[in-house]
């Protein structure tokens, strides 16, 4: 049990010590030699866990989408906040930008690694759709939202959200981005089949706080 703890804790610090250096020298400017001289072990050590560097940065990725599932989740089960209050703090807590450092996002935004975009949010997609369904499911029941296709509507509402509060996906003005999201309400409102102004109220509350 112990020797598994270990193993895992040499690998938490490889993934912190690679997306710190990552951070600071660029992950093309980074080599495994770089990683292996700030922990101070052997490449054999390093090649156990990670067979290359891309396999460091999938690790980077894998950390980063537990984290944003774990957060969804604990979100969702607080049954004490209203419905559309949880499906709101759960679709601003997917923020991909503001849970990974700069470097990282810079790099998984370069053209030639749009696979691994493409990886994060499938990786998110397959496991969060069901906990945001079991948000809407919610709502149903109580007759808040009224819809004959909740996973449905999720995965649509999914797809857009991402888009909008992931910065790198597309360049826009603050002012842009703020429009996107007064209209992401307003059509999420007729998605949902919910009380006009309901989701839309409450996310303006929720923006002008942040």
């Amino acid at each position: 049990m112990r020797k598994t703890k270990e193993a895992q804790e040499r690998r938490n610090e490889i993934l912190d010590v690679a997306e710190a250096l990552f951070n600071e020298q660029g992950y093309d400017a980074t080599s495994t030699n770089d990683i292996l001289k700030k922990i101070g072990i052997a490449r054999g050590t390093l090649y156990y866990h990670f067979e290359s560097k891309e396999a460091i940065m999938d690790g980077i990725i894998d950390r980063y989408n537990r984290k944003v599932v774990a957060g969804v989740q604990s979100i969702v089960g607080r049954k004490e906040i209203p419905v559309v209050s949880r499906l709101l703090m759960a679709i601003t807590s997917l923020n991909v930008s503001g849970s990974v450092s700069e470097e990282l996002m810079t790099h998984i935004h370069k053209p030639q690694n749009a696979l691994m975009h493409q990886k994060i949010q499938q990786v998110l997609f397959k496991d969060i759709t069901p906990i945001f369904t079991e948000i809407i499911q919610s709502g149903i029941d109580e007759k808040i939202f009224h819809t004959p296709y909740p996973y449905e509507s999720v995965e649509m509402l999914l797809v857009y959200a991402v888009t909008i509060f992931d910065d790198g996906t597309i360049e826009l003005t603050k002012e842009e981005q703020m429009q996107r999201m007064i209209a992401f309400a307003y059509n999420v409102e007729r998605l949902l089949g919910t009380e006009e102004g309901m989701i839309s109220q409450q996310l303006m509350e929720i923006l002008t706080k942040e």
